[in-house]
């Protein structure tokens, strides 16, 4: 909001310093440091709350060193997070950004799913919370609010380039076609705006994948749209599940979350840069730099957080926060053209999810085969099999965070590693 207020302001009346909202740069980092500051000055107002509202967490005896040392501390504390990161993007962000709109959705529509679990887990009293089939059908259902959107809608595009001079006719005949002369090299560039199903494949030089290529080789180039729709749905589902079993010890979800969150805006900055798009030899993505002023909102939002959620955790951040998290690391993914890096950028996540599927599905083969249950890991999530093993929560959740880093460097190097 604003943006339209200052660009108004210098526009009508030349306000002296009001055209510096028009920068993305300084938009990006108001958002972070505004998110920052309601994060933390909101958590201590929010937390005092909670404890007078008795919102505490209850802990079973696992075993697990220091565990029940946490019973009672707050919960739902992902408030914290989503205030801190939809204020300063509505303050900030161009509202009228589909791309923007689809993010705050996003955040809002799991921000509920989660509520509704942690308040029938702390108000009901039953430890199991919402049932897993209501989950999926949130992430199902917003899984496809998002996939529809982003196939049908006509603003959705991506920029394609063609290394030969254009007629004028030609740009005439479509309001999507234009031309750039670049001085430097006197040459013209053609490029077109269009509808594509492209997404990013790492390491590959033609680093490209349509979707269509599931669908036309049978005909039913049609149907690519339920391809594509079935593609957005496993990804958020899988991601925003991810986050919320890896919030299983103080900072570790949220410190992930931050730097996950930082790699994403990295590749909306240059996603959203023609000349940054066309030196690495990426897809441009008309509209999507604005998702800068979002990420950096979100890492301000994470890192704010951690104030209160670094050991010892004075709150826990609840399925409130965890689901939201992972739903806007996996829309933001969709939007950038950049799922398939998924499993490396969100490694920690991809790997707290298959050691629970891993350890379940061994113990009930096992006990199905020799009659008592075997396990592989002491204790699943991987987290806790660390615990199991006598290390310290703030040397697990800094390890995992160097290996979320190291995991982050290589997603970016990907690309120049075409």
């Amino acid at each position: 909001m604003l943006y339209y207020l200052f660009t108004f302001l210098d526009e009508r009346f030349d306000l002296a310093g009001a055209g510096v909202f028009k920068y993305l740069s300084f938009r990006a980092v108001a958002a972070a440091v505004l998110s920052l500051v309601i994060t933390v000055l909101y958590g201590k107002q929010l937390i005092g709350y909670l404890r007078r509202k008795q919102v505490g967490e209850t802990v079973r005896d696992l075993g697990l060193e220091g565990q029940l040392a946490k019973q009672g501390t707050p919960t739902m504390g992902g408030f914290m997070i989503l205030l801190g990161l939809l204020a300063p993007t509505l303050l900030f962000a161009k509202i009228d950004n589909l791309y923007v709109i689809l993010l705050i959705i996003t955040t809002v529509w799991l921000g509920l799913v989660g509520f509704a679990d942690d308040y029938i887990k702390v108000f009901k009293k039953n430890k199991e919370g919402l049932k897993g089939k209501f989950k999926v059908i949130g992430q199902v259902g917003l899984g496809l609010l998002v996939g529809l959107v982003l196939y049908f809608h006509p603003s959705v595009r991506v920029r394609e380039y063609m290394n030969r001079a254009v007629k004028v006719e030609d740009v005439k005949r479509d309001e999507n076609f234009a031309v750039r002369l670049d001085r430097t090299i006197e040459q013209s560039f053609a490029y077109k705006d269009v509808k594509s199903t492209e997404t990013t494949i790492p390491f590959l030089k033609d680093n490209r994948l349509n979707y269509s290529i599931f669908t036309e080789p049978f005909g039913a180039g049609g149907l690519t749209w339920l391809v594509y729709v079935g593609m957005v749905i496993l990804v958020i589902t899988a991601v925003s599940n991810g986050a919320n079993i890896t919030d299983g010890i103080d900072g570790l979800a949220a410190g992930v979350s931050a730097i996950i969150g930082l790699t994403l805006g990295i590749l909306a900055y240059v996603s959203g840069n023609t000349v940054f798009a066309q030196y690495l030899g990426i897809m441009y993505i008309p509209n999507s730099g604005e998702l800068v002023v979002f990420c950096a909102a979100f890492v301000g939002a994470c890192i704010g957080f951690l104030w209160y959620n670094a050991y010892p955790a004075q709150v826990f951040m609840g399925d409130t926060g965890s689901l939201a998290l992972g739903g806007i690391i996996a829309t933001l993914a969709l939007v950038l053209r950049k799922e398939l890096l998924l499993p490396l950028l969100c490694g920690i996540f991809l790997i707290e999810n298959l050691s629970v599927v891993i350890q379940v599905s061994y113990f009930k083969y096992t006990k199905k085969k020799y009659g008592e249950g075997r396990r592989i890991f002491r204790m699943s999530p991987l987290h806790h099999h660390y615990q199991k093993g006598g290390i310290p929560e703030p040397k697990i959740v800094t390890r995992f965070w160097i290996v979320c880093i190291a995991l982050a460097a290589i997603t970016l190097g990907t690309l120049k590693l075409q």
